[in-house]
């Protein structure tokens, strides 16, 4: 009999095995299913983020794994230690930071996907098929050729990293994935708005996070193209390589969009790599309304978005579609015997999604995508980017309607950047922000608007309404005229 940490084997292999009981495991997974889809029907009863007591927080800061217990008990723990403290953004009053809030249709499509459990790194199965073909649905909404290729990744950074490493091989050569770049200095361009992991992605691809060139922004938080093309001519003069120009569709401050045609002429006449971060913006191209945002788009060597945003999607479906697909397969591809193509079998098939991207272990994000489409079709995503603005709009009115406040930034999407007026604007704004978070009616965040803090109000939830925004505009109020020492 072989023994482990005093025990037989065999019993301690029990719980890796299938259940003993079905009947049992069947009445368990109900349970779970209608507990959370009483707790999905009461969001707007309860808060939308509540902090975790501290004798929570001490449990999880345990070094020791607890003994094994049976799945009812683990359950239990589930509802008294996890449930209770997520992160809040399923709730309509989240407004902080973008993100999705996820639809029921997408549970039981993880359901699917856990019981599946798909490893869609390659091989000849339908989770491959199901991803090339919302690769193939994706081409065909932002115009793209059939030379494309698309890939899920966790998502927008680092389908970004993807592109980054994408126009690095393109314009130093494979033998780049060799050598390393050596001695070229390459260089890119995006706007002081663009989103932070972008510096990051020069900073993973060795190129350090300073070869990323943060362009100013016009007064309409534009990248602003005669800054552009002077600091290309600059860099050009002093040795420099420019090799990729990154436009902004959604910016993540304030919601702006790059001028994306202009930028694809300027890349083309400077012979850059054209890609385009439209984590949640390039959804608007469902709104027949939203999308004369993204004209342009359609001349991007790449593109990086989030279903998970505007789509709905649970966490976490991020996407790149790349113009031609053999630029992925010059930056990724590579031979191993283990990974061996076979004329048909399971091993069957010539290009694998680890062929197109960095990871042989990867989830099945394509089938709760293709459940969410399948059950909203492009229609539903259409009218929550349409809904969205709506309320960023009437949120705009308000603050106009209200003298204790004053707007900082909109750029006419979603995003509502706004402060209480006061002498001692950055730490009071900051405490009413904690305060909100604190009493869970609302959730905004705080950025920075020319050096200055704001409350940023961003809208994504279908679930959102008008009253949701009432609740933020009083909140602030009274807070800041408590904070201040004064009634409203």
């Amino acid at each position: 009999m072989v023994f482990t940490n005093g025990a037989p084997l065999e019993s301690q292999m029990e719980e890796m095995r299938d259940p003993a009981d079905w009947r049992h495991y069947q009445t368990l997974a109900h349970r779970m299913v209608d507990d959370l889809v009483a707790d999905m029907d009461a969001l707007r009863q309860g808060p939308v983020w509540q902090p975790m007591p501290d004798a929570v927080r001490h449990y999880f800061l345990s070094d020791a794994l607890p003994a094994p217990a049976a799945l009812d008990a683990v359950y239990q723990d589930y509802l008294r230690l996890i449930a209770p403290y997520a992160s809040g953004n399923r709730h309509p009053g989240f407004m902080g930071w973008a993100q999705g809030a996820g639809l029921p249709a997408g549970v039981l499509a993880e359901l699917l996907m856990a019981g599946l459990n798909m490893n869609c790194g390659g091989r000849d199965h339908v989770g491959i098929a199901l991803e090339r073909q919302i690769a193939i649905w994706v081409r065909g909404w932002f115009g793209f050729p059939e030379t494309s290729e698309g890939l899920f990744t966790t998502g927008a950074s680092q389908a970004n990293f993807i592109a980054c490493l994408a126009a690095r091989s393109v314009a130093l050569g494979e033998a780049v994935r060799r050598r390393g770049i050596g001695a070229a200095r390459l260089c890119a361009y995006a706007s002081s708005g663009a989103h932070g992991c972008l510096d990051r992605a020069m900073d993973m691809a060795g190129l350090g996070a300073e070869a990323l060139r943060r362009i100013p922004t016009d007064g309409a938080h534009r990248l602003d193209l005669v800054a552009l093309a002077q600091q290309i001519a600059a860099d050009r003069r002093s040795g420099l390589q420019p090799f990729m120009l990154i436009g902004t569709a959604g910016s993540v401050d304030v919601g702006a969009f790059d001028d994306l045609s202009a930028l694809a002429e300027i890349a083309h006449q400077e012979g850059l790599w054209f890609h385009v971060d439209g984590a949640f913006g390039a959804q608007c191209i469902h709104s027949e309304r939203e999308r004369h945002r993204l004209a342009g788009l359609n001349q991007a060597d790449s593109l990086a978005f989030d279903f998970h945003k505007w789509g709905q999607v649970p966490y976490d479906a991020g996407f790149l579609l790349v113009r031609q697909k053999s630029q992925l397969l010059q930056t990724f591809s590579s031979e191993a015997a283990y990974l061996t193509r076979e004329p048909d079998g399971l091993a069957a098939g010539e290009v694998w999604p680890t062929d197109l991207g960095p990871d042989l272990s990867r989830a099945c994000r394509a089938l709760k995508t293709w459940m969410v489409l399948r059950h909203t079709g492009r229609e539903a995503i259409a009218a929550n980017v349409d809904l969205s603005i709506g309320l960023a709009r009437h949120l705009v009115r308000r603050i106009e309607q209200t003298p204790e406040l004053e707007l900082l930034a909109y750029a006419d999407l979603n995003i509502v950047c706004f402060r209480y007026r006061t002498a001692q604007p950055d730490r009071l704004n900051r405490a009413i922000v904690r305060q909100l978070h604190l009493e869970g009616k609302v959730a905004p965040s705080t950025t920075k608007i020319r050096g200055e803090i704001a409350i940023r109000a961003a809208f994504f939830n279908p679930r959102s309404n008008e009253s949701d925004i009432e609740n933020l505009v009083l909140g602030v109020r009274r807070l800041g005229a408590e904070l201040e020492g004064t009634t409203p």
